[in-house]
């Protein structure tokens, strides 16, 4: 059983599509990077509509309250203040992004110890030493609604944690395994945790660009899963207690055996889809400074309490020197607090977006299919049918990953597929480039000796025009011999001989190849040339014609070349004549042979009487003769012929040909001498077939003086050849 062998175009395209999906799976930053700025495109054409009652508002620190009030920080009495004013206006829940962990230092007992060292303070001390703490009036103050307090996640202390406010239930994988976490934790003070409904973490965990994109809902510190800063808001204002985790391998996740992660954490009847790390991407809207109530007017009571009935309200930071700003894909620089914010919104409105467990195995699908369609289509239909069905595939894949987003949310990458696609078809395209260049110096090789170079050139340029392996089409043969051969070549030592022979059929090989020849052979002393093939030509039969008349000529100006120099040496000079048979018929073309060896060639009758008309001219004696065929291409064209036998006998042949010598071009065909020795030769012809032998003599007597006056190859023989055929009349 034979071996499967692989082509190079298989193993390359495999080879691509595998790194591709590899690269995929391993997915570096600058995948990841690109993958972000198509979702960060999506979210600048389509960003979320922002619900105008605006459920969720923000008490903004920013700097016309630090300006009024106070620079930073504040006592917390200020922040008691604040939420004392959220209670009474009917907030639904405060979350507060602070993370209060030490005491005031503008408490009273704070300032009394301070003022202990000036004894002219003693009755102040005394005083100050009777009020609350700051701290204090800040707990009491959350008494009054649910109030969510920040913690921060921290690897460099080891502080434990207090438990959680909220409790979970977990169906599936722990989720803990999935989660981003720390060791340890910076966390409010239990003044003020004791009193909060919510404790939550305020950390982020941004792309490598820093861009926040996601905001997580779960995270562990020193092992113990604690809600995020947003689930917490959510979960005290709806009131409930307990978040429910479902994570792979829970009831109904099909995880097929693997950890995937997080996938929705549920309040209430509110569902979150997540990432397989517990994060919300983000649905962002456009920021609205009509979310923000600045903190001096909470203060002063100058505020519009409706604007806070009911809702879920933010406490956080805008001023600059305050250093909470991130970036979004909306806007490079917004507050921390307007990201909470915006998250819970998101999770009230549902407008989530979601990058479904099913979206990488998806893209790695489409990469795989279009790829092979692709490589296919290169190997079979070529470069400019692959291009347009990866432009098609690629547009496919993007209007469909832009309908999946703005319709249902789904985040779908199109690019890296796209570009994978595209790294088949340059690598395709390459590798069909190199094919045909390939192909091209093939051609050029194998014609380059035996083929015009104009023709190679044509071939090169578009190798489908040869037909490797045969075809059937009609061909015009030459076969040319040197008369007398072996008597001339009589005394030369090899190396004379082959200089002699390469001297003799040069120019006799440039002529055929000026006339878009193809040379088949060289055998000793003759050379066989056809028309036709490899590259058609509707011309072929004059252009062989052309040939022979130019080679006969050729063979003059050799003869006088050679005259000359033997009469410099003082040698006897022996011309050379060749005999040019020429016949057009219907040939099988190709390569003949084998895989290691093979030559381009034509098999068929017409051959074998071609190279029979060639024998024939030693009978006739003139030096061009062709078929009928040929002919009557060289009538149409206006070559000057004459007809020698309507019904010729060749040499192993049963089929009588009708044969003609060719005496010239168009030229000669026209002048008065060639008129003259046409109506000559046709009184010739006639008196012999009449038997009429003084007519004949006479006749050919005329003929060979009208024959000496034309510019063409000498065609003597014919009427030696008319002559001898007298002696038998």
């Amino acid at each position: 059983m034979p071996l499967f062998r692989p082509s190079l175009h298989l193993v390359v395209t495999a080879a691509v599509l595998v790194a591709a999906v590899a690269l995929r799976i391993l997915d570096p930053s600058p995948v990841a990077r690109l993958r972000l700025s198509i979702f960060d495109s999506y979210l600048n054409l389509a960003p979320r509509e922002a619900d105008p009652s605006f459920p969720v508002r923000i008490v903004d620190i920013d700097e016309t309250s630090l300006a009024m009030v106070g620079q930073w920080p504040w006592p917390r009495s200020e922040i008691a203040r604040i939420v004392e004013h959220l209670t009474k206006a009917g907030a639904k829940t405060v979350a507060i992004d602070l993370i209060l962990a030490e005491p005031d230092r503008l408490s009273p007992e704070a300032l009394a110890r301070q003022a202990q060292a000036r004894s002219e303070l003693a009755p102040i001390v005394a005083e100050l030493a009777t009020l609350p703490s700051n701290d204090e009036m800040l707990a009491r103050a959350m008494s009054g609604l649910p109030v969510v307090l920040g913690l921060a996640g921290d690897s460099a202390t080891n502080r434990k944690p207090a438990p959680p406010k909220a409790s979970f239930a977990v169906a599936g994988d722990d989720p803990r395994l999935f989660v981003p976490g720390f060791a340890a934790a910076i966390e409010p003070l239990p003044v003020l945790a004791k009193p909060a409904a919510g404790i939550g973490a305020v950390n982020w965990f941004p792309a490598k660009d820093q861009i926040v994109r996601q905001v997580p809902l779960l995270t562990t510190l020193g092992g113990v899963l604690v809600p995020t800063l947003a689930l917490e808001t959510l979960r005290t204002g709806m009131g409930e207690t307990t978040a429910f985790i479902r994570s792979s391998g829970g009831s109904g996740v099909l995880a097929f055996g693997e950890e995937t992660g997080v996938e929705t954490v549920r309040v209430g009847e509110t569902v979150l889809p997540t990432a397989g790390d517990g994060q919300l991407w983000i649905n962002y809207a456009r920021p609205d400074p009509r979310r923000y109530v600045s903190a001096h007017k909470v203060l002063d009571g100058t505020f519009d309490a409706n604007a806070f009935t009911g809702r879920y309200v933010l406490i956080g930071a805008s001023a600059t020197g305050l250093l909470d700003l991130r970036a979004t894909p909306l806007a490079s620089s917004v507050p921390g607090v307007e990201i909470h914010a915006q998250a819970v919104e998101q999770m009230l409105s549902g407008a989530h977006l979601v990058r479904p467990a099913y979206a990488t195995g998806a893209e790695i699908l489409f990469l795989l299919a279009a790829g092979i369609l692709v490589a296919t289509l290169i190997r079979r239909s070529g470069p400019l049918a692959a291009a347009a069905t990866g432009i098609a595939a690629v547009a496919a894949v993007a209007a469909g990953s832009w309908l999946a987003f703005s319709s249902g949310g789904l985040l779908v990458d199109p690019v890296y597929p796209s570009l994978a696609l595209l790294a088949v078809y340059l690598a395709g395209s390459l590798l069909s480039f190199i094919r045909t260049e390939t192909d091209r110096a093939r051609v050029k090789r194998a014609f380059g000796h035996y083929v015009a170079a104009p023709l190679v050139e044509e071939l090169a340029a578009d190798p489908a025009r040869l037909k490797l392996g045969g075809e059937t089409r009609d061909i015009t043969l030459l076969f040319a011999d040197v008369r007398g051969f072996s008597r001339i070549s009589e005394g030369m030592d090899a190396e004379t001989l082959i200089r002699f022979v390469n001297r003799l059929f040069t120019p006799l090989s440039e002529i055929i190849l000026d006339h878009r020849g193809t040379i088949d052979k060289f055998m000793g002393d003759a050379v066989m040339a056809f028309w036709n093939a490899p590259v058609a030509d509707p011309d072929h039969a004059v252009r062989a014609c052309r040939a022979a008349l130019a080679m006969q000529l050729a063979m003059e100006r050799l003869n006088r070349e050679q005259a000359a120099c033997k009469a410099a040496e003082g040698e006897p000079h022996r011309p050379l004549r060749i005999g040019i048979g020429l016949n057009t018929g219907p040939c099988c073309v190709g390569n003949v042979g084998s895989p290691q060896r093979f030559d381009y060639s034509v098999l068929g009758d017409a051959v074998n009487v071609a190279s029979r008309i060639e024998d024939a001219t030693k009978i006739y004696g003139a030096p061009i003769i062709m078929g009928e065929r040929t002919a009557r291409a060289a009538e149409t064209a206006g070559l000057a012929l004459l007809e020698i036998d309507i019904a010729a006998r060749l040499r192993g042949k049963d089929k009588p040909e009708r044969l003609f010598a060719l005496v010239g071009d168009e030229t000669t065909a026209a002048s008065p001498a060639f008129v003259e020795l046409l109506q000559h030769y046709t009184r010739l012809r006639a008196a012999v077939t009449q038997g009429n032998r003084q007519d004949a003599e006479a006749e050919i007597a005329s003929s060979r003086t009208a024959a000496r006056a034309l510019a063409a190859p000498p065609i003597d023989g014919l009427f030696d050849y008319y002559a001898a055929s007298l002696t038998q009349v």
